[in-house]
């Protein structure tokens, strides 16, 4: 493997830092937000139905309607290019017949896989509970909400990912059905406007084993 690749990953990943003040000056275009959550969402998910969805909230508008939301996370919301709201969407398979047709249309999948596994996959989630389904989408969602942290490291920005917010009223308040979209987390982006923190992480034999 490529030894400089090797180490620009290494260098994206341990010199990540969760930046809470950015430089307001510095704005992300729509372009480049759009490469960025592109790359994201090659994150991988059950049977492939990426069921994240992404609120890029970057007006003075949108922010003014965040700010109340997420009261203990003023700095990020005032000073970052931007904040992505991630939520889980509780009905992606809606999307199953167009993900598998076109996989099929690319060459990534034979129409006989499909076949199969499309109806498969229906019963599977028409047998499973609310919570059942929640639980699936969390766990896809926070794999691309790391790999958007990353992503925009690529990119030259810093992130932040906020928990506290006021998570039972923000889908309604940027027009989304609540009932549908279930709140993930929220990511700052922007570019530091200090060195930020490191922290502390447990040593691997506190946290792994081998058997």
């Amino acid at each position: 493997m490529n030894k400089t690749l090797v180490n620009d990953f290494k260098e994206i990943v341990t010199g990540r830092r969760s930046i809470r003040n950015y430089d307001p000056s510095v704005k992300i275009s729509k372009e480049e937000m759009t490469e960025i959550l592109t790359e994201a969402a090659l994150a991988p998910s059950s049977v492939n139905l990426q069921p994240w969805r992404f609120v890029v909230i970057d007006s003075k508008e949108g922010k003014e309607t965040l700010a109340p939301l997420a009261r203990f996370n003023q700095r990020q919301v005032e000073t970052s290019s931007a904040v992505i709201a991630v939520f889980a969407d509780m009905q992606s398979d809606l999307y199953l017949d167009e993900i598998y047709n076109k996989a099929v249309e690319e060459g990534h999948m034979p129409a006989e896989v499909r076949d199969q596994q499309v109806p498969a996959i229906k019963g599977f989630f028409e047998a499973m509970t609310f919570e059942q389904t929640k639980e699936m989408n969390l766990i896809d969602a926070g794999l691309v909400s790391m790999q958007l942290m990353l992503v925009a490291r690529a990119h030259g920005y810093d992130t932040n990912p906020i928990g506290g917010f006021e998570k039972d009223q923000i889908a309604e308040a940027f027009d989304l059905d609540k009932n549908r979209y279930y709140p993930v987390m929220l990511l700052s982006i922007g570019k530091a406007a200090d060195a930020g923190y490191k922290s502390v992480r447990l040593p691997i034999e506190a946290i792994a084993e081998w058997k």
